[in-house]
């Protein structure tokens, strides 16, 4: 995949994203990969657009589906049980000696975040709460949320028939202890996923396919070239 370059002369807010995206003519990619589709077989609809600015990453989502849910109460909770979008990106080669850590970049469809990172699913680092605050996100779901004083949103679980963008302005610093400022010119591995593992039909949807016996979204070995500009 190439990430389009987007030159941003003022600080960007997610809600901003989907017009910056249109206007720039960003391709959205079909998160459409049912992996397991004997015990995990509905497939949501979801289409994710790609772009950076350089010191940022810039993602928009929109999804179909047939329940959400958002019960995460705060940054760093268990967002993957809820109405989830991830990104997972590995900067480095992977290396079968020294496996390189990969950054999971998680958000529910209410805006709670959760970045760790780690060589496989085992023993992950998560960001700190200064660095997960850096991300700005919107999403479409949130004017039905319920605001907490924590000024994060939850949601109750819900069926029917629901249509819902989400967009995340992420800075590079996002990728802690990675050294990386910038994204201009760098190849990195990664995939992208859809899931929602509490909701009323579980599902676990990825953009390049993995290849396991059951759901399993932390397997650096299925990741896919991802091409900044």
């Amino acid at each position: 995949m190439i990430v389009k370059k987007i030159q941003n002369q003022h600080e960007l807010r997610a809600e901003e994203v989907p017009q910056l995206m249109l206007t720039h003519g960003v391709e959205y990619q079909k998160v459409e990969c049912v992996n397991w589709p004997k015990e995990f077989p509905y497939a949501p609809k979801m289409e994710v657009a790609l772009a950076h600015t350089g010191d940022q990453l810039l993602l928009h989502y929109r999804v179909e589906e047939n329940c959400v849910r958002a019960a995460a109460e705060g940054d760093g909770g268990h967002v993957w049980e809820d109405s989830c979008c991830e990104i997972f990106l590995q900067p480095s080669s992977p290396n079968t000696l020294h496996p390189s850590p990969y950054y999971n970049i998680e958000c529910n469809c209410a805006g709670t975040l959760l970045v760790a990172k780690g060589e496989d699913r085992h023993d992950r680092q998560p960001a700190t709460a200064k660095t997960m605050q850096q991300a700005n996100r919107w999403s479409s779901l949130m004017k039905t949320a319920v605001l907490g004083e924590n000024g994060r949103y939850t949601l109750p679980l819900k069926d029917g028939k629901f249509h819902w963008h989400m967009a995340l302005v992420v800075p590079a610093t996002a990728l802690f202890d990675s050294g990386i400022t910038d994204f201009s010119g760098l190849t990195m591995r990664g995939n992208i996923y859809k899931c929602g593992d509490c909701l009323t039909t579980p599902h676990f949807l990825s953009l390049y396919p993995i290849d396991t016996p059951q759901p399993d979204f932390h397997r650096p070995e299925f990741f896919q070239e991802f091409t900044f500009e």
